[in-house]
């Protein structure tokens, strides 16, 4: 599973050179919340272009607040509770609001995505209908770390180059790239060891890529064209059988080298042939 995603990294390797230095913020790119409960400690994971200053959790309410902090006017970004802190029907609300957002589920994660407007301080209350399911209370003096899935590292993170490419992450391609994740990568050990470093090097420039995107529509275009061949060789996914970490191994490997052809191989035949030419 490790190798599926490595078509992303290489296409963010070719986007990311030229347009690295437009990051925007590069300060609270991964929040991580350690929330200490029953006698226990829960890590909630934030990967956004803002920053989390702050948070405060109600076991009796089954209320997670987050103090965020942003200067851009667009915000992006995904919240990842482990169902064992907070589980069951979520409502959120934004600065006294109802909030809508997308919320993907898993057995062990859920995943929150944010995408919200305006600059400054805002509020975010994660409310839901189950609060520490199956936990044991436990002494203070006895606190562990529990993570949902992948020892030390919860891992998600939204795909925000996409997301800014298509206009909103409901779009079909953003979708299908959340549920490769969610259901293929996430699934295994290995493959959210991945996600994790994947995550670590992929929003150190993904912010400035979206803001970038937003600005200037040819740029955007440009991406969205990019984007397509990978997003249509990742559908193959959605047919592969993968019982093991060698079918894991062979399809990644596939997935791999089709990419390299489409993105390096086929631009390296034609600058050649025109050296050639001229």
């Amino acid at each position: 599973m490790k190798i599926i995603l490595l078509s992303l990294i290489a296409l963010s390797v070719i986007l990311s050179p030229v347009y690295g230095q437009l990051l925007s913020d590069a300060t609270g790119l991964v929040n991580r919340l350690d929330i200490q409960s029953a006698g226990h400690t829960f890590e909630v994971k934030t990967v956004s272009n803002f920053d989390i200053y702050d948070f405060d959790f109600n076991r009796d309410e089954k209320l997670l607040t987050l103090y965020i902090s942003s200067h851009l006017k667009n915000n992006l970004g995904e919240v990842i509770i482990p169902t064992n802190l907070l589980s069951g029907n979520f409502t959120l609300v934004l600065n006294d609001q109802e909030y809508i957002a997308k919320i993907s589920p898993t057995e062990n994660i859920t995943f929150i995505t944010l995408n919200f407007t305006g600059s400054g301080d805002n509020h975010l209350k994660i409310f839901a209908t189950e609060a520490l399911s199956g936990i044991t209370e436990k002494p203070q003096d006895e606190i562990i770390v529990n993570m949902p899935v992948g020892g030390s590292d919860s891992n998600g993170g939204g795909c925000l180059i996409a997301t800014a490419a298509y206009g909103t992450e409901l779009a079909s391609q953003v979708q299908q790239l959340r549920e490769i994740r969610n259901n293929q990568l996430l699934s295994t050990d290995s493959g959210t060891s991945f996600v994790s470093s994947f995550n670590q090097f992929y929003y150190s420039f993904s912010p400035g890529i979206a803001d970038f995107e937003r600005e200037n529509a040819v740029f955007k275009e440009f991406v969205r064209l990019s984007i397509t061949p990978m997003i249509a060789s990742l559908s193959i996914l959605n047919y592969a059988e993968i019982n093991s970490e060698i079918d894991a191994i062979v399809i990644g490997s596939g997935l791999i080298l089709l990419n390299l052809g489409v993105y390096v191989g086929i631009p390296a035949s034609v600058i050649i042939s025109l050296r050639q030419k001229f």
